[in-house]
């Protein structure tokens, strides 16, 4: 198959599991719709079993979208500091040891078709197979994912080795201390995760500052503070990257880290 093969064989893969998708052809759509379709179509897909060769050309057909990616390793990076590093972009282009997925308590990824949240990016860029982990860690469990914890998983197609996920605070009203202290529990869950699972880099999304209302600043100055005093108290050489994805995020950050 070459790549449009691949592309056309997913998306009728995903049409045969739900017939109410069967009013769309893909081969009267133009490349860039039909990547949109075999998005959606991955995005509303329930965790369930899927076959090893429905993976095998999926994970060829994520790897060439990957590749055609600017794919931007922590060693081309400079730091700011010691080993904090700041970096705007795409966090699923970020080639380190581990990067951190702002989840819901499902714990399951985004099921809106294109969203444009880190969540909903993250899953579409590794596979099927995140959201099927993401449902076996989570039945394993029995419950909804606490605010403040983390997970682990693979980083399938991405070009992490994992990913960390994390549920942030729902600021609805006014901040309290006891948001702050969530955020806080955030990012030091998914620091010590990483530390266990082998990781010497990681790369920090902005937590609960998107529809979860978290106010930016505020938000950043409590993700600064703990990766400093975490590194401090522990003696940690792990490198953080502070990702961002928009411009007043970035000067925020380039604020607190450089003065």
């Amino acid at each position: 198959m070459n790549h449009t093969e691949r592309r056309l064989y997913l998306i009728r893969e995903l049409q045969k599991e739900d017939r109410c998708f069967d009013r769309y052809v893909p081969e009267q759509m133009s490349p860039l719709e039909q990547k949109q379709l075999l998005r959606a179509l991955m995005n509303v897909r329930m965790p369930s079993p899927i076959s090893n060769e429905y993976l095998r050309v999926q994970d060829e057909y994520l790897s060439v979208e990957i590749a055609g990616k600017s794919i931007v390793s922590i060693n081309d990076l400079e730091p700011v500091e010691d080993d904090l590093y700041l970096w705007q972009g795409d966090i699923t282009t970020l080639s380190c040891d581990a990067i951190v997925n702002a989840a819901n308590s499902q714990m399951l990824g985004c099921f809106q078709p294109l969203h444009n949240c880190i969540d909903n990016c993250i899953h579409s860029a590794a596979g099927l197979q995140l959201r099927n982990k993401c449902y076996e860690i989570m039945s394993e469990q029995g419950h909804e994912e606490p605010t403040g914890q983390a997970k682990i998983t693979p980083g399938y197609n991405l070009p992490c080795k994992y990913v960390l996920h994390t549920v942030g605070p729902i600021v609805s009203g006014r901040l309290n201390e006891r948001h702050c202290e969530l955020l806080k529990s955030c990012y030091l869950s998914c620091l010590k995760l990483a530390e266990e699972n082998g990781c010497k880099s990681i790369a920090l999304c902005c937590i609960s500052t998107g529809v979860f209302g978290f106010p930016q600043r505020k938000a950043a100055e409590i993700a600064v503070s703990t990766v400093k005093e975490y590194k401090k108290t522990t003696s940690s050489d792990i490198k953080v990257i502070f990702n961002v994805f928009k411009d007043d995020d970035l000067e925020i950050y380039q604020h607190l880290l450089r003065g």
